[in-house]
């Protein structure tokens, strides 16, 4: 089973969606308006995969 949370974007402030992800201990945030994705473990904390354009890169 596949909940699926309605959340404020982190990077627009739209709404977007979180899904946790059914025996994978995986959540995916991702936002429809300004295509933001990230991909996270829920017993690390890590960070699997990420995508926020607009936010440029830490240099």
């Amino acid at each position: 089973m596949q909940i699926i949370q309605k959340v404020r974007c982190p990077n627009c402030g739209s709404e977007a969606e979180r899904h946790y992800i059914d025996d994978s201990a995986l959540t995916r945030t991702q936002c429809a308006v300004c295509d933001y994705l990230m991909v996270s473990c829920t017993r690390t904390g890590k960070v699997i995969e990420a995508y926020a354009p607009g936010i440029p890169a830490k240099r």
